[in-house]
């Protein structure tokens, strides 16, 4: 799961305008946005620093937040 979509509306920055600063079509950011697909960790990197540039203030780990690590049976 992702918060790219919250942190880009918290920001008032439109999906048309991210896309616009990354380069890509509004559908690969919304299929990103909804968890159709998964970005690799490049693309991860762009998209925080495009919210950023945009005047979203965010991490990497706050666009994509680490999943909980399950602890192995002993």
């Amino acid at each position: 799961m992702n918060n790219i979509a919250r942190l880009r509306k918290e920001a008032q920055i439109k999906q048309r305008d991210l896309g616009q600063v990354l380069g890509w079509t509004q559908a690969r950011l919304s299929n990103y946005e909804s968890g159709n697909r998964m970005p690799g960790l490049s693309d991860c990197r762009a998209i925080t620093a495009a919210l950023n540039r945009l005047g979203a203030t965010c991490t990497l780990d706050d666009v994509f937040p680490p999943e909980p690590v399950l602890a192995r049976a002993a």
